[in-house]
């Protein structure tokens, strides 16, 4: 795979950054990612989406949710156990994670959950009024109210 280098846009760009940024990372895709823990991402309505994370075994203590900037961050660390326990079969991962999602411009998260070993993070995109689609009334030109300058 070709490797592309975007360092001249930086040079003749302004406010284009995190659109580099992103095709920067868009472009190691082909590179296996992390697997642990498996997640859901669904769409709840036209604002609304929900991040579900398969976190068996751990703790709301033991998990941290964080956002910076435009940045979800949910890291898992399990609290040593006390004791020696002597596994014949060992098949449930306790392994500490750090997994990341880069959140669009305007989605804020809601809150968290935890239930039956599932972390649900709620997510909604909250745009600006100004940047709402909004409706454009079109004047006829029949005349009513315009002023015209004689000759």
């Amino acid at each position: 795979m070709r490797q592309f280098d975007f360092a001249p846009l930086y040079r003749s760009t302004i406010g284009f950054d995190r659109l580099i940024d992103l095709l920067d990372a868009v472009s190691g895709l082909g590179e296996e990612g992390p697997s642990y823990p498996p997640y859901n991402i669904e769409r709840l309505g036209e604002n609304e989406y929900r991040i579900t994370m398969a976190v068996a075994g751990f703790s709301s203590d033991e998990l941290k949710v964080e956002v910076k900037e435009n940045a979800l961050s949910v890291k898992g660390e399990k609290k040593p156990n006390g004791g020696e326990r002597e596994f014949l079969h060992r098949g449930i991962a306790e392994r500490g994670f750090d997994r990341r999602f880069q959140l669009a411009d305007y989605v804020e998260v809601k809150g968290a959950d935890l239930k039956d070993g599932l972390l649900h993070i709620h997510l909604v995109r909250n745009l600006p009024e100004r940047m709402k689609p909004r409706a454009i009334a079109i004047s006829t030109g029949n005349g009513s109210g315009q002023k015209q300058i004689e000759a």
